[in-house]
């Protein structure tokens, strides 16, 4: 399957991606697994929805709003002591809202959009795509600040709001996949919530160390409320607060 499509679903809990896989083969009339994956191959259009089945588009904006202010009340205050932009990663970004979440709760925290960058990256480019178009449904706002729609969004009609320019410029999206790619390094924040409960133990023992090595010294990794890191001494971090876990810099002479 790797060798085919390049994406190895023996790193994904396997009865979820049966679940989704086996519908998806059913509705393109695939009697089994072979003649199925070789349609992957050959049609782009079956290989985008494999890749819809794959990854959950279910977003939000300010999802789980108290951990966001963590972002606002602990982080954002060191980043105002930075001499250089800030750097962050959201990884599985999905359709924008976190990322853009993420611009928000900075600039709302006194930084103005040239002082960080926010890499968004996902293995899904038709939900990148949607976010680059930065068009979103009244729903998606349900737990937003007071305020923030009027703020930072258009309204273009009654159930539709395109995210402002100023919210955009400072987020950059990219394809990437968690399991497969190289890993950029440097990073003051990676958000990665709710995309690591569909991985199996081994793929999550080999992305946390990952994150490790990609984070700045001192630097975060925010996780799903759904996916806390146990023991994370073992992956080099330790709590910084409740889902969020900071990069532990060696001892001096190490």
């Amino acid at each position: 399957m790797l060798r085919w499509i390049g994406v190895d679903l023996t790193e994904y809990k396997r009865p979820q991606m049966e679940r989704r896989l086996t519908s998806l083969r059913q509705r393109w009339n695939c009697d089994n697994w072979a003649d199925f994956f070789a349609l992957i191959r050959r049609d782009p259009r079956v290989y985008q929805e494999f890749l819809d089945k794959m990854t959950i588009n279910v977003s939000e904006f300010y999802r789980n709003p108290g951990r966001w202010e963590v972002v606002g009340r602990r982080l954002a205050p060191r980043y105002l002591k930075l001499s250089r932009p800030v750097r962050c990663w959201s990884a599985a970004c999905s359709t924008g809202e976190e990322p853009y979440t993420l611009a928000m709760v900075l600039m709302e925290s006194g930084l103005s959009p040239n002082r960080f960058e926010i890499l968004a990256t996902d293995i899904d480019e038709s939900a990148m795509e949607r976010a680059k178009q930065g068009i979103y449904r009244t729903a998606s706002l349900e737990h937003a600040p007071s305020g923030t729609a009027a703020k930072y969004f258009e309204q273009l009609g009654e159930d539709r709001w395109a995210i402002r320019p100023i919210v955009k410029q400072s987020v950059r999206f990219r394809r990437h996949n968690l399991l497969a790619d190289p890993y950029d390094h440097g990073f003051d924040l990676i958000v990665c919530r709710n995309v690591m409960i569909y991985f199996t133990e081994e793929a999550k023992m080999r992305i946390y160390p990952k994150f490790r090595d990609a984070l700045a010294p001192g630097g975060v990794l925010f996780v799903g409320s759904t996916e806390p890191i146990f023991q994370p001494e073992r992956f080099g971090f330790r709590v910084f607060d409740t889902f969020f876990y900071e990069k532990i810099s060696p001892s001096p002479g190490r």
